[in-house]
């Protein structure tokens, strides 16, 4: 079950994520590639193709409008990601690799 917005192309699912309508790609997702690599919107259509423009720019325009909380959410995630990588720790190949100096 979707919760429309009043962002044409954005919709919440039933964790209150906003998520670009018809697609499973959540906002913040779309707004760090946006932010990480600089890409444009229309960048971002050649990156995930799938993607409107009009989808897009809604979905940017949904994170710029709501940036104090999605960034929470953004840091909230690399801390729970930090954890379970802490809690699982060091794979064996890292190990291998490291015992050869190769990292």
């Amino acid at each position: 079950m979707f919760i429309k917005t009043r962002y044409e192309h954005v919709v919440l699912d039933e964790t209150n994520t906003p998520v670009i309508a018809g697609t499973t790609m959540k906002v913040i997702e779309l707004a760090q590639a946006h932010i990480a690599y600089g890409w444009s919107p229309e960048e971002l259509q050649f990156q995930f193709p799938h993607l409107t423009l009009g989808r897009i720019h809604s979905a940017l325009a949904y994170y710029w409008d709501h940036r104090e909380e999605l960034d929470k959410d953004i840091e909230r995630r690399l801390q729970f990601a930090n954890k379970l990588r802490r809690s699982v720790g060091e794979s064996p190949l890292v190990a291998r690799l490291k015992s050869q100096g190769l990292i």
